[in-house]
């Protein structure tokens, strides 16, 4: 850790030099995914799921408020490195040096199961949602009329979600450095964890048992996965202490 103690102030003033540069960084992002935004909004019009659909503008501003979103988006995405990495600048000074590389590492990681999990939600679930409900729809005599909105955002609140979802194993590795969770506490609760889970499941798929069982697999091996990773930084906290104790 360093040996300068911060004030109140000293901290403020750094963080708001922390968001200053997410800021501006996002402002600039906005603008530069203004390039992306056309060619990623046709290309999902084309995939299999969208291009048996008519899209239809019920509002002279839903083009404007869909091409706004992705933009946002894909902002939001493309900031993401950098809101993670002024995180770790400004609580690694409370750090020691070891911590500080190891905290650091969780930034690639956490973008990797964030795109994780969008990729598995748009490649793997999606289309299933989309088939139960055209077949739904069939089976009811229902003939349906897609607004472009409304399709839009569906796709993004199904989608989005689940890379935050992929983020357990580094929420869990980061609580358990902290002390604040243990393997065992894990393992332990493990029944109820799969129950949440199981809810979370029903709650973010339609009532259709295969897509909730084609959920609940990857949350499953993601909580599995969650107290091996656990286990692993546990074993470091217990080590570390030791050293500190021997140093004491």
């Amino acid at each position: 850790m360093d040996d300068k103690e911060m004030s109140v102030y000293e901290h403020l003033g750094e963080l708001r030099k922390r968001l200053i540069i997410v800021v501006v960084f996002f402002v600039i992002a906005v603008v530069a995914s203004f390039f992306f935004v056309e060619p990623v909004i046709l290309y999902l019009q084309q995939t299999d799921e969208a291009k048996e659909l008519t899209m239809n503008a019920f509002r002279l501003t839903d083009p404007v408020k869909i091409y706004f979103q992705f933009a946002f988006v894909i902002a939001f995405i493309l900031t993401s490195p950098v809101l993670l990495y002024q995180i770790w600048a400004f609580v690694s000074p409370g750090l020691y040096e070891k911590e500080r590389r190891i905290t650091l590492s969780y930034i690639p990681i956490s973008i990797f199961l964030f795109l994780a999990g969008v990729g598995f939600a748009y490649f793997v679930l999606f289309p299933f949602v989309v088939r139960f409900m055209q077949n739904l729809a069939e089976r009811l005599g229902i003939h349906q009329v897609i607004g472009i909105n409304e399709y839009f955002q569906f796709l993004l609140q199904l989608v989005l979600p689940f890379g935050i979802v992929f983020q357990l194993p580094v929420v869990v590795m980061f609580l358990t450095r902290l002390g604040l969770i243990t393997p065992m506490l894990l393992v332990k609760v493990r029944k109820y964890a799969y129950l949440v889970l199981l809810i979370l499941a029903a709650i973010i798929t339609p009532p259709d048992v295969l897509s909730q069982i084609i959920v609940m697999i990857p949350l499953s091996v993601l909580y599995e996965i969650s107290i091996w990773i656990s286990k692993m930084a546990y074993r470091k906290v217990l080590l570390a202490r030791k050293e500190q104790e021997n140093l004491s």
